[in-house]
C-alpha cells in the first residue's frame, strides 16, 4: 500500500481521505476501460496486501533505508512514464512544492522506512494489521485538527472498538509477552504518520489546479530525493546483491507504489472514493494470508480476531451520519482520493 497525497501508499490506503481538486479531464466523458473496475480493485488489494511480504523479503538483502529508497525510485519511474504518456505537467508554485515535500515525508519517506525497520523484528502479518489502524488514527486526529469533521456517536464508538481490536492483536491481557515492542511501535507510528499526512494534505493541497497524477508523481519523486540524501548517511552498499530481495524491492516500487497508484486513480475516477477506499479492509487479510502461506509466519488466535475487530472499528469510523446543511453548495465537492494505503491513499503500506 503506497500513500501519495493525491492518490495509501499506503500502503497505506485508508478510507478517511482528503479532498483535492479534480483534474480538468474528469469533466469529460469517461473513457471505456478494458477491464471491469472490480477486477482492477481486486488487483489493487492484492498488490497492496502483498507489499508487506515484499518488504520482509527485501530487508533480507538490503538495509531498511535501501529498501525504501529503491521502492520510491522504481515507483517514481512508473509514475514519471505515466505522466509523459498522458502529457501531464508538473505542479507550479514554490508553495505547492513545499507542501508536497512535507507530504512526501509524512506519507512516503517516513512511514515506508518505519515499516521496513519494523519488519526486521515483527512478522509481515502484524505489520499489515497495524497498517489497518490508519483510519482510527485519522478519526482521533480529526477531533482536534478538523473542526468540520466532528464524529457522530457511531463513529466515536468505532474508534473505541478499533483500539480494543489493537489491544487484542497485541495480546494486552498477557502483558504483551513475546511481542517486540519497538518493531510494533514503529509499525503503529507509520500508520499514525499516514493519518497526519492526509490531514496535512487536506488542509494544504486542495485546489492546487494540478492533476492527481501530477501531484502523486511529484510527491513520490520528492520522497525519493529525501531518501537519497538520508540513505548514504546511515547505510553502506551490501557486499553482494541477492536476486530475490532485489526483485522484491523492484516489485514493491514498480507495482506497490507506482502501478498501484495508477490503478487507484482509475478506480476512484470510475466508481468514486467511497467504494475505492474499501480496499483498505482487504489489505490486512491478504497480508496475513501471504505471510502465513509463503513466509511460514505463525498466527495465534488473537491476531485474526483482533484484526477483525480493528476492521469493524475502522468501518464504523467511516460511517456517515446526518449532515447539517447551512447553505447549498455552489458546485459539486472535489473528488476524494483514498490512500496506500489511501486514501488511501493510503493508502498503501
Amino acid at each position: 500500500m503506497s500513500s501519495a497525497a493525491p492518490s495509501r501508499d499506503l500502503p497505506t490506503p485508508t478510507p478517511a481521505t482528503p479532498s483535492v481538486a479534480p483534474p480538468a479531464a474528469t469533466t469529460a466523458a469517461p473513457r471505456r476501460r478494458a477491464l471491469d473496475w472490480r477486477i482492477r480493485f481486486g488487483v489493487l488489494a492484492l498488490i497492496w496486501g502483498f507489499s508487506f511480504l515484499l518488504i520482509k523479503v527485501g530487508t533480507a538483502g538490503f538495509a531498511p533505508f535501501q529498501v525504501t529508497l529503491g521502492r520510491l525510485l522504481f515507483g517514481t519511474a512508473v509514475l514519471a512514464v505515466a505522466m509523459v504518456v498522458r502529457r501531464e505537467r508538473l505542479p507550479r508554485g514554490a508553495r505547492t512544492w513545499g507542501h508536497l515535500a512535507v507530504a512526501a515525508f509524512l506519507l512516503n519517506a517516513l512511514p515506508f522506512s518505519l515499516f521496513a525497520y519494523s519488519e526486521l523484528t515483527i512478522p509481515s502479518t502484524l505489520a499489515g494489521i497495524c497498517n489497518a489502524t490508519t483510519p482510527l488514527w485519522g478519526m482521533l486526529l480529526s477531533l482536534v485538527a478538523l473542526s468540520e469533521d466532528r464524529p457522530t456517536r457511531v463513529r466515536a464508538a468505532g474508534l473505541g472498538v478499533g483500539f480494543i481490536g489493537v489491544l487484542t492483536v497485541l495480546g494486552a491481557w498477557q502483558g504483551f509477552t513475546g511481542l517486540d515492542v519497538t518493531g510494533t511501535a514503529m509499525a503503529l507510528l507509520a500508520s499514525f504518520s499516514y493519518a497526519v499526512g492526509w490531514i496535512y494534505v487536506r488542509r494544504t493541497l486542495t485546489g492546487t489546479g494540478a492533476s492527481h497524477l501530477s501531484l502523486a508523481g511529484s510527491q513520490v519523486g520528492l520522497g525519493a530525493v529525501q531518501l537519497a540524501v538520508v540513505t548514504p548517511l546511515f547505510t553502506s552498499m551490501p557486499s553482494s546483491i541477492e536476486l530475490v530481495p532485489l526483485l522484491a524491492v523492484i516489485a514493491l516500487g514498480a507495482l506497490g507504489t507506482g502501478y498501484a497508484m495508477l490503478l487507484q486513480y482509475g478506480v476512484v475516477a470510475e466508481v468514486g472514493p467511497t467504494t475505492a477506499a474499501m480496499v483498505t479492509y482487504f489489505i490486512p487479510v491478504i497480508a496475513t494470508a501471504a505471510g502465513v502461506a509463503l513466509l511460514d509466519e505463525q498466527l495465534s488466535w488473537n491476531t485474526p480476531v483482533g484484526a477483525a475487530i480493528v476492521l469493524a472499528g475502522a468501518a464504523l469510523t467511516q460511517t456517515n451520519g446526518p449532515v447539517r446543511r447551512t447553505a447549498a453548495p455552489a458546485e459539486p465537492p472535489a473528488a476524494d482520493l483514498p490512500g496506500a494505503k489511501q486514501p488511501a491513499p493510503a493508502r498503501h503500506p
